[in-house]
């Protein structure tokens, strides 16, 4: 497990975020715990923590300079990604992290009492059967519906005037991106360079036309 620390310290030079060594600490204790929990209950199909490392941290890592606002919702967030490792080096954000599946969820909520963090709000529902209090800056997406399903269900999520929709893409989704609503644009794609994950990475943000 040292070796799989000083692993992580390397990997998350190459992003250039400002990451303490007490958040260092919380990514590397998430991977121990996401390892141990996925051998009983199949959260994620990498296997290796050595590839969550790539695949899970840093690529929800990679996301964070897109982040704008203080309140933010991540929509079928499987074992806590991308919201846990954003929550960890953004602890002035509020995360919620939304799935349907209790195992996840229950997991999640294992996650924020062992280490501590204190912005997530773990929430078991369907997305479309979830009506928040107060509506969010971003709507996260990682893995989880192609992009007009995700804006559809997740419609009633991001504030009106100012929220906007972030879908975490592998190649550029142009098939999809010309099956967005009419109501939807998109206002910004960028390509994401993350440190030895081969293939291509996508960050798609979306918003309502005004």
């Amino acid at each position: 497990m040292n070796f799989l620390r000083k692993r992580l310290d390397q990997l998350l030079v190459k992003l250039n975020l400002e990451i303490s060594e007490d958040q260092r600490n919380q990514l590397f204790d998430y991977v121990k715990l996401l390892n141990k929990w996925n051998q009983v209950y199949n959260l994620t199909s990498v296997r290796d923590p050595m590839e969550m490392l790539t695949k899970h941290i840093l690529d929800s890592l990679s996301v964070n300079t897109y982040l704008k606002g203080e309140r933010l919702i991540d929509v079928g967030t499987g074992p806590g990604l991308p919201g846990i490792p954003l929550a960890i080096i953004n602890p002035n954000k509020e995360f919620v992290l939304l799935d349907s599946l209790g195992k996840r969820i229950r997991f999640v909520q294992q996650v924020q009492y062992e280490l501590s963090i204190k912005n997530v709000v773990p929430i078991k529902s369907c997305v479309k059967e979830f009506q928040p209090e107060e509506r969010f800056d971003g709507v996260l997406s990682r893995a989880f519906a192609s992009m007009s399903r995700m804006v559809e269900w997740c419609y009633h999520l991001p504030k009106l005037d100012s929220g906007v929709f972030l879908a975490l893409k592998g190649q550029l989704p142009r098939d999809e991106i010309l099956a967005l609503p009419t109501w939807c644009s998109v206002v910004d794609i960028n390509f994401l360079e993350i440190p030895e994950l081969e293939g291509d990475r996508h960050l798609v943000i979306l918003s309502r036309k005004v």
